[in-house]
């Protein structure tokens, strides 16, 4: 069983960056590994993901060009780099995983979740 822990959100200005990070218990290594977010009266939606190796990423349309997803396999570690942000882009962050080695969008595909963390842009 694998255990995720989310840092890094705050309280920050339109067009200003944070960097989320995702600290894994162990096992990662071979996991697709994936960022969400959820709004106040909203569904949760996907945000961006990566493979185990980091070759290949993926990004909603709505963040893409902004945002930018990274691994460290050695530190058990995903990043989610946000720049450029907007108050559309306020949300709790929630950093996830899935046990094979490819990349699904769908929220429920996944297999393990961090508890979140709360990012606030205001204009």
């Amino acid at each position: 069983q694998v255990q995720l822990a989310e840092s890094g959100g705050g309280l920050v200005q339109a067009g200003a960056s944070l960097r989320l990070s995702c600290t894994a218990s162990g096992g990662m290594g071979r996991m697709t590994m994936g960022w969400f977010r959820q709004a106040p009266g909203k569904e949760r939606e996907f945000v961006a993901a990566i493979t185990a190796s980091g070759r290949n990423t993926d990004y909603a349309d709505s963040v893409k060009g902004r945002f930018t997803i990274s691994r460290d396999n050695a530190k058990n570690t995903a990043w989610l780099q946000m720049n450029s942000l907007k108050p559309e882009d306020s949300a709790v962050y929630f950093c996830a995983a899935r046990r094979w080695s490819n990349i699904l969008r769908k929220d429920e595909a996944y297999d393990y979740w961090g508890q979140g963390t709360q990012v606030t842009v205001s204009s």
